[in-house]
């Protein structure tokens, strides 16, 4: 055991100096591939050398050793040369059938001395039958073993084994291409199904390195090779494709080996924090509208980008590659008209007629409106040969017909999703919309968008067109609409205008008109357009930042919206908008909220407001409380509150709600706190409302809203009603993070509890807040661009003042910020909370101790100044 231990730490002190020399190789910029390459030559002399050791040990070296009887076999990545800093070492060892006896003491003894070195072995010991059979059966397996490479021993036994697998493989080619196209598409829905994930796995995510893997398994199964440049000469492969795959497996690996080398461990997640970093340390430099960051991750996804629309490619070929399909549709196809029919393999075109579609705009927009009208895909070859042909169209502005064509394409959702991407992928979408070339790939550098620029509005009309079979009143509102073209058009315009220090509506109005005027919109469609895509964010901002029960409010958004049908449009391309931020950020709470304002402003648009005036409201609406409390009618108390509740509530407050709110406070001693939390599974969220009186204690509202943040909820909004008598009725909506979907009884009584004893509790108790973990550990990070601001809006309400706060979130904050609301002697009405990742959109309506709204300037300022200050304190 000495002599093995002290030989295999001289392994690992080799190996521990080749890796410092290979990291100061990469410092002095080597290529990725050339690297990879060199740690993978480092690992082999390293293995062959303990391999000789274990064999001499067990006395089993020489010309008749167990060495001239077995193989090992390099496969995955090992056997593929792609060997980053810390990389696995995956390793086969062959043997012929009746040797497991003498092999397996060996495979053990190299698995430790591997290990003792510094190495992460995956190994395995099959005989060539054992090893096929698996390999034909689950497609991780036979993706490994199609990288196989040989690294000593037996020859003939490696020969034998390759014969067989490439053999079975081709004759089980279309079960396995199948599965390991499947299997890739569990890992890129487990780590990134889009290029454009903003914090990806640049080994698993959509687009990136296993992609590139994939067309090489693919490629080896269809046309029996995995080296590019063969699949290229056999025309699988364009020259561009080549050109585009090599690139990007430079890119890749040398970023992947930037990670590994950085963190001093296997890393392929690049985070918001290596991306700043990285781009920083290759020399990027900001300019007007974009961040070096944003720079470095637009070539990271231009080339994942071009990866996955290869890939995509590539595979759809390899499986639509039946001859019995291809002769079906040709033979047998539907005709839709001249050269082109309908089939098993979709909208299918010979190659003659595909290649002079390809070189007229118009006949590519045609063939793309056909396969919408029909829904059906257009055939993998025939669309091959179209993308390849129109990368030669010369520069020009669209015909008119293709420009009907295109707007027919906006108005049907059938497969609109699908067909505008490959226009994108094809760089034939920016034909139409040109600022769709300057925002491919563009990064939206936040922690609230996950997407870059151009696949956010994709995903936001895939968003649209996916309400055709919605059961709600957003489905209900969008497949009526006259015109789904120009919303969809909306969606696609929406945030192209990112990127300049501009405010990114006011240069989505001049994309707008000027995409109007190169579509020949008249113009009034043209005024629709601009009026969607300049306000796209005002019935987000309003629904989520101001008072949706303040009647004004409706009245003044209706009177900029002007017409039911555009506010029809502007209703879906907002929750599209949201719903294309990221996975669950629109959610049956935010449904509710934009709804509810939705048709709030179409009753005033559409003119049957349930009410002529508000007086005419506020009086039937305290009518159908009393009648809710019909079986009380004798009791003076209920008809003094209901004559005496404030308009705010009155608005906010169903009948039934008041009625039970009425109930709760009936009784109510100024000592007493009655707390009640229910599960609302339409929204998602848990109501509490508390009911006491103002003399329990004073700061009520920031008490509660500490008590709530230190049980860990995510407080969405609240608000605070002061009724007859100095009773107090507040009301919190809170997501529970602890709990997918309904908290259970005992948590909702814990809450309450905790709500009750923040307000009995002795004055200038705090709360303790409790530690939560992040992913990735540590702080949030802080996103450069933004800063911590206060913004007082004293013009859109006429009763309170509206302060609105942007900020990085901390844990307590809330609790902080609505503590200093209380010691600057404000009270406050409403409160609409927005988290997204580590930014908080804080929003109060408040007054001062006399309920007026606050007009002094310096009484403002001072306002604005002690809440900066808590802030960034509490930072």
């Amino acid at each position: 055991m000495t002599t093995l231990r002290d030989h295999v730490l001289a392994v690992k002190q080799r190996l521990g100096l080749a890796h410092e020399e290979c990291k100061e190789l990469h410092r002095a910029g080597m290529s990725g591939v050339a690297l990879c390459g060199k740690i993978t030559d480092l690992r082999d002399a390293a293995l062959l050398e303990l391999v000789q050791d274990e064999l001499g040990d067990l006395q089993e070296s020489g010309p008749n050793g167990l060495l001239s009887q077995i193989t090992l076999v390099a496969h995955a990545g090992y056997g593929r040369r792609d060997m980053a800093p810390f990389s696995d070492v995956d390793l086969m060892i062959l043997h012929p059938l009746g040797l497991g006896n003498r092999v397996a003491p060996f495979a053990k003894r190299l698995l430790r001395g591997v290990f003792d070195a510094g190495l992460i072995l995956g190994h395995s010991v099959r005989t060539p039958e054992q090893a096929c059979r698996m390999a034909m059966t689950d497609p991780q397996i036979c993706s490994s073993l199609v990288e196989s490479r040989y690294l000593t021993g037996n020859e003939e036994l490696f020969d034998r084994f390759w014969r067989q697998f490439r053999g079975q493989a081709g004759r089980r080619r279309r079960f396995l291409i199948g599965a390991i196209d499947r299997s890739r598409a569990e890992e890129r829905l487990k780590y990134g199904e889009t290029v454009f994930l903003l914090e990806p796995n640049v080994k698993r995510s959509g687009g990136t390195l296993r992609d590139l893997q994939l067309i090489r398994w693919i490629g080896f199964l269809r046309h029996e090779t995995n080296d590019y440049g063969r699949l290229a000469e056999l025309g699988a492969l364009g020259t561009d494709d080549l050109e585009a795959l090599r690139r990007a497996d430079e890119f890749l690996l040398r970023l992947r080996n930037e990670l590994h080398f950085h963190a001093g461990q296997s890393a392929d997640v690049l985070s918001r924090a290596e991306q700043l970093r990285i781009a920083a340390l290759r020399g990027y430099e900001s300019h007007e509208g974009l961040l070096d960051v944003e720079q470095f991750m637009r070539e990271y996804f231009r080339h994942t980008q071009a990866v996955s629309h290869i890939a995509r490619r590539f595979v759809a070929r390899a499986k639509s590659r039946d001859l019995l399909a291809r002769v079906q549709t040709e033979l047998f196809g539907h005709r839709i008209e001249e050269g082109i029919r309908s089939g098993p393999v979709g909208l299918w075109t010979g190659r003659r007629a595909a290649a002079s579609i390809g070189r007229d705009l118009t006949a590519i927009l045609r063939l793309v409106d056909l396969a919408n009208l029909y829904d059906r895909p257009i055939a993998a070859d025939t669309w091959e040969i179209i993308r390849r042909q129109a990368a030669s169209l010369p520069p020009a502005l669209p015909p008119p017909e293709a420009c009907r064509h295109f707007l027919s394409l906006l108005s049907h959702p059938a497969r609109l999703g699908t067909l505008l991407r490959d226009l994108h992928d094809a760089g034939l979408l920016e034909r139409f919309i040109p600022d769709f070339a300057r925002t491919r790939g563009l990064l939206q550098f936040n922690q609230y968008h996950k997407y870059t620029v151009d696949e956010h509005c994709l995903r936001a009309v895939e968003f649209a067109a996916e309400l055709c079979i919605d059961r709600g009143p957003l489905g209900r509102v969008y497949r009526p609409l006259r015109r789904k073209d120009l919303l969809h058009l909306a969606l696609l315009l929406h945030d192209l205008g990112k990127g300049y220090l501009e405010d990114h509506r006011e240069v989505g109005v001049r994309i707008a008109l000027e995409v109007a005027r190169r579509l020949g919109l008249p113009a009034e469609d043209a005024d629709v357009l601009r009026f969607l895509v300049h306000k796209h964010m005002l019935m987000n901002y309003l629904a989520f930042r101001r008072d949706t029960a303040d009647e004004q409010l409706a009245v003044d958004f209706a009177v900029q919206v002007g017409s039911p049908d555009v506010l029809q449009m502007l209703y879906v391309l907002t929750a599209a908008d949201l719903g294309a931020v990221g996975p669950d950020v629109w959610d049956g709470w935010k449904s509710e909220i934009v709804t509810d304002l939705y048709h709030r402003t179409m009753q005033q648009l559409a003119g049957d407001s349930p009410a002529t005036s508000l007086d005419d409201f506020l009086k039937r609406r305290r009518g159908e409380i009393g009648e809710c409390l019909a079986d009380a009618e004798d009791d003076p108390w209920y008809r003094r509150q209901i004559d005496e509740l404030p308009a705010g509530y009155l608005n906010a407050t169903q009948p039934r709600q008041a009625a039970a709110d009425l109930r709760l406070l009936r009784g109510i001693r100024p000592s007493d706190v009655l707390a009640r939390g229910e599960y609302l599974p339409e929204t998602g969220v848990c109501q509490y409302t508390i009911a006491t009186s103002e003399h329990i204690t004073p700061g009520i509202f920031h008490k509660l809203t500490g008590a709530l943040s230190s049980q860990g909820l995510e407080i969405r909004a609240a608000q605070i009603h002061t009724l007859a008598e100095g009773l107090v009725l507040d009301r919190f909506w809170v997501f529970d993070p602890d709990y997918a979907g309904e908290s259970p009884p005992e948590r909702i009584a814990q809450i309450g509890r905790a709500l009750t004893l923040a307000l009995q509790a002795p004055a200038g108790d705090s709360p303790s807040f409790r530690r939560t973990w992040r992913k990735g550990g540590g702080q949030p990070l802080k996103v450069p661009g933004v800063q911590t601001r206060v913004k007082i809006d004293n013009s859109t309400s006429d009763s309170y003042t509206i302060l609105d706060i942007f900020a990085h979130d901390r844990t307590g904050l809330l609790f902080a910020v609505t503590r200093t609301l209380f010691e600057l002697g404000l009270s406050v009405a409403r409160a609409k909370v927005g988290t997204y990742l580590d930014q908080v959109v804080d929003v109060f309506y408040v007054t001062d101790r006399e309920r007026g709204k606050i007009d002094s300037p310096p009484r403002l300022e001072e306002i604005r100044r002690r809440l900066l200050e808590v802030i960034e304190s509490h930072e």
